[in-house]
């Protein structure tokens, strides 16, 4: 069925539409973070820096310890993502493959559980990890950041391998494969896809994360690059705008870098998630 100029101009537009304001923030904090002061506080501001300077960059690397806390974001973003992965896979494999009751009821619970506010978690979260005296330790957050992706990680490898065909498994069963044989040879690799899109999604939702970070870490040092971000935010609430964009920019570019880096295996993941056999 064939789409009228017309329609096909205005979905164009849309499409056009709709990307310029996806790429406003990060454009406008492009552009704040090459500024001198002077021409922060111009009642006439530009989108291109007249005067472009890298002394916002300088100042915020000399005000805060910006690159031991992007460590500590990396490695708690890695790990989290890493033991959501591997503790998602088999157990998605047992829900999409055994339609049971209890199958459906954890897949239920898993949906609800996604519209439960931090609020509600963040006070028995403390207590658990109080008595296991993990707080104000990476370790710790990281535990909580696994806590917090596997619903969302389970309910998406899930449906990934529901799209795999059964025959296939069968057919590994009669040469002799146990399940777990099966599961590692047979299963995981067409997951592959699906199991770095979940990855990607787990490490993203970790590396941005701010209230979990904040509540259970005190110590600076300990501190994750979200957290760290507001320090460039005075007591009373002025920030210290130049700095702040170019540290908010720098924290960006991991998640861009990585998106780019993979977004044909996220795409090709997803769609194979989205086909039912």
């Amino acid at each position: 069925m064939r789409t009228s100029r017309p329609a096909r101009i205005g979905q164009y537009t849309a499409l056009l539409a709709y990307l310029v304001f996806l790429a406003f923030p990060f454009l406008w904090l492009l552009s704040t973070a090459f500024k001198p002061p002077r021409e922060l506080g111009s009642l006439h501001p530009t989108w291109i820096p007249k005067d472009p300077t890298l002394g916002n960059f300088r100042q915020a690397f000399d005000e805060q310890p910006l690159l031991h806390a992007a460590l500590n974001s990396l490695l708690a973003a890695l790990a989290a993502a890493v033991v959501a992965v591997l503790i998602a896979t088999p157990m998605a494999y047992v829900v999409a493959r055994r339609r049971t009751r209890l199958a459906k009821a954890v897949t239920g619970w898993v949906v609800v559980s996604q519209a439960f506010p931090f609020v509600l978690l963040i006070i028995p979260l403390f207590l658990v990890l109080k008595n296991l005296q993990l707080i104000n330790s990476v370790p710790g957050l990281v535990l909580v950041y696994v806590v917090w992706a596997l619903p969302f990680a389970l309910w998406m490898l899930a449906g990934y391998v529901r799209a795999v065909p059964p025959e296939l498994e069968e057919a590994a069963a009669v040469d002799g494969a146990g399940r777990v044989r099966t599961l590692v040879s047979v299963t995981a690799p067409l997951l592959a896809p699906g199991i770095v899109a979940t990855g990607l999604f787990a490490f993203i939702t970790a590396w941005n994360e701010f209230f979990f970070a904040l509540v259970l870490l005190k110590t600076p040092e300990k501190q994750t690059l979200p957290v760290v971000l507001t320090h460039f935010i005075g007591a009373e609430g002025v920030a210290d705008l130049g700095p702040l964009a170019a540290a908010a920019f720098l924290a960006t570019l991991p998640s861009l870098v990585v998106f780019a880096l993979i977004q044909r295996r996220i795409t090709g993941g997803m769609l194979t998630g989205a086909v039912k056999s």
